[in-house]
């Protein structure tokens, strides 16, 4: 008798646990308790799967003592054929006896829906190369494709560069021609969230050891 009045205590503690974590994920997340001594459903918060309290568990002989206390995530299907996505707590006695069962059951369909819509925006319909006659002289493009390949290769962040990177930059920049164009260094400035005049001054500088190097 004890025994059982302490597993209605431990799931009856479940219960408001399973609901803010349903009211947490809201409406994309339903929260379920099952009482393993019955096999049965007893707590639903946000009923996504269109089960009842009472409802048999349709969980599998478990071997609850060798169980992890938390199994997942696993993947199962809803009523509608959508993909949920789920994790299953444990629920132990004093004596370690597993008593209850939490299934956290995350709608996944929805995100799903969400990519493909995006993914279809992105990728675009039509969409034709940049029109050599209009892009010509496209300095921005430029600039914007080798400063993200200069990153990338030296796994950096924009957001993160150093006084010292940022000149590296200017001076890769400067090498490749990229200041040709009559407004860019204003552009490279306002990118790297640099004063105009310290880009002009790293320019400077970099042309002098030009001209110092061919001048040996």
């Amino acid at each position: 008798m004890r025994g059982a009045a302490q597993r209605r205590r431990l799931l009856t503690q479940a219960v408001p646990m399973a609901d803010g974590i349903a009211a947490l994920l809201f409406p994309f997340a339903e929260v379920v308790v099952h009482d393993l001594a019955s096999q049965t459903v007893v707590h639903i918060a946000n009923n996504l799967s269109r089960r009842e309290l009472g409802d048999a568990s349709a969980l599998a002989d478990l071997e609850r003592d060798s169980l992890h206390d938390m199994i997942g995530p696993y993947e199962k299907r809803n009523w509608d054929g959508g993909r949920m996505r789920s994790v299953s707590v444990l629920i132990r006695d004093d004596a370690g006896t597993a008593r209850g069962l939490v299934c956290i059951n995350l709608d996944i369909a929805v995100f799903e829906q969400a990519r493909a819509t995006l993914e279809l925006f992105v990728r675009g319909v039509r969409v034709m190369p940049q029109p050599e006659q209009l892009f010509r002289d496209d300095w921005q493009e430029r600039i914007n494709t080798f400063l993200h390949a200069w990153l990338a290769e030296r796994r950096l962040a924009i957001t993160g560069l150093t006084r010292t990177q940022k000149r590296e930059l200017v001076c890769a920049l400067e090498r490749d021609g990229a200041f040709r164009g009559r407004s860019a260094a204003n552009y490279v400035s306002n990118v790297l969230g640099m004063g105009r005049a310290t880009v002009f001054k790293y320019l400077r500088e970099v042309r002098s050891d030009t001209v110092t190097a061919v001048g040996h």
